[in-house]
C-alpha cells in the first residue's frame, strides 16, 4: 500500500512538472529578446538555479560526498540534456522541439531492455512503433525525408536521448535527496551552458543587452521555479519510477507547449504534424497502461 501511494505521488509530481515545463519556452525566449541569445539566456537561468540551490548542497555535502559517482554523473548529464532542450526552443517551433525531446520513452525502453536487461512488455513494444511512426509523420509532413532539420530539431532529438540515458542511471543508482540532486542537475547544466554559449550562433539577429532588472527577474523566476522547485520534485519522482514511465508522463508538456505556443506565439501545426503528435501521445498511453511486469530493481 505504501509503495502504491509513493508511486501515485511521484506520478502526480511528474505530471505537474511536465505542465510547468510546457511554458518554459516563455522565459527562454524573453531572455533572448532582452539581449541574451543562444545559450546565454539558458546560462543565466541555470547559473541562477545553481546559486539558489547551493545552500542545500552545502548542508548535504557529506551525503553528496558518499553518493554513487554514476548517479551523480547521470544527474549532471540530465542537466546537460535540459540545456540542449532549452537552447533548442530558440531555434525551432516549440511543439516540434518538445515532441522530439519526448522520444525519450523510446530510447529509455531500448536502453532498459538491451543495456540494463529490464523486461519489456508488448504494450511498450507497441509504444516504440507508435513513437517512431509519429516521429516520421511529423518530420515528413512536408514531403521531405523524415529527419530533423535545423539546429533546433537536432538539439531536441539529442536532448531526449541524453535524458533517457540520465534517467536510466538515476533510476538504477540514485541515492541522493531531491534538493542536492537538483543542485547537481543545475551544476551540470551550468557547465554545459558555459561550454555551449560561446560556440552557438544566435537564433536571430542579436539585440543589445537592455533592462538588466528584467533579465535578473526572468532568470530568478525560471531558475527558481523551473530549475529549482520543479526539478526537486522531478528528481525525487524519477528515482521512484521507471525511466520510460517518467518520459511518458512528462508528455503533458507536449500539450501545454503546443497550445501555449499556438496562443501566445502564433506557432501552429499542420494536419500531418498533429497526427504525428497524436501517435506519440498514443505511444504514451501504451506505456502507462497497467502491466503485470514487475518494476526493475536497482543494481
Amino acid at each position: 500500500m505504501q509503495q502504491d501511494r509513493t508511486t501515485l505521488i511521484a506520478t502526480v509530481l511528474v505530471v505537474v512538472t511536465g505542465t510547468i515545463w510546457g511554458l518554459y519556452w516563455v522565459p527562454v525566449r524573453k531572455l533572448a529578446e532582452l539581449g541574451l541569445p543562444g545559450a546565454w539566456g539558458t546560462l543565466a537561468i541555470v547559473a541562477t538555479a545553481a546559486v539558489l540551490l547551493a545552500p542545500v548542497a552545502i548542508r548535504r555535502r557529506h551525503h553528496l560526498a558518499r553518493s554513487n559517482p554514476i548517479a551523480l554523473a547521470s544527474i549532471a548529464l540530465g542537466g546537460a540534456a535540459f540545456v540542449l532542450y532549452s537552447i533548442g526552443l530558440l531555434y525551432g517551433r516549440v511543439a516540434i522541439i518538445v515532441i522530439l525531446f519526448f522520444l525519450t520513452p523510446v530510447w529509455s525502453t531500448l536502453i532498459g531492455r538491451y543495456v540494463m536487461g529490464w523486461p519489456t512488455t508488448r504494450l511498450r513494444i507497441a509504444a516504440l512503433f507508435l513513437g517512431f511512426a509519429g516521429l516520421a509523420l511529423m518530420l515528413g509532413a512536408d514531403g521531405q525525408v523524415p529527419v530533423p532539420r535545423g539546429m533546433g530539431e537536432w538539439l531536441g532529438l539529442i536532448s531526449g536521448f541524453f535524458w533517457a540515458v540520465a534517467t536510466t542511471g538515476i533510476r538504477a543508482k540514485a541515492d541522493t535527496g531531491p534538493g542536492e540532486t537538483a543542485f547537481v542537475f543545475a551544476a551540470g547544466a551550468t557547465i554545459s551552458a558555459l561550454i555551449l554559449a560561446p560556440l552557438l550562433p544566435p537564433a536571430t539577429d542579436p539585440e543589445p543587452i537592455r533592462n538588466i532588472p528584467a533579465i535578473i527577474g526572468w532568470s530568478l523566476l525560471a531558475g527558481g521555479i523551473w530549475w529549482g522547485l520543479s526539478m526537486c520534485a522531478l528528481m525525487w519522482a524519477t528515482a521512484r519510477l521507471e525511466p520510460a514511465r517518467v518520459g511518458i508522463l512528462l508528455m503533458v508538456e507536449v500539450l501545454t507547449g503546443a497550445i501555449s505556443a499556438a496562443l501566445m506565439a502564433g506557432e501552429h501545426l499542420g494536419i500531418l504534424e498533429i497526427a504525428g503528435g497524436a501517435l506519440v501521445l498514443c505511444a504514451g498511453l501504451c506505456e502507462v497502461w497497467p502491466s503485470r511486469v514487475a518494476e526493475p530493481e536497482r543494481a
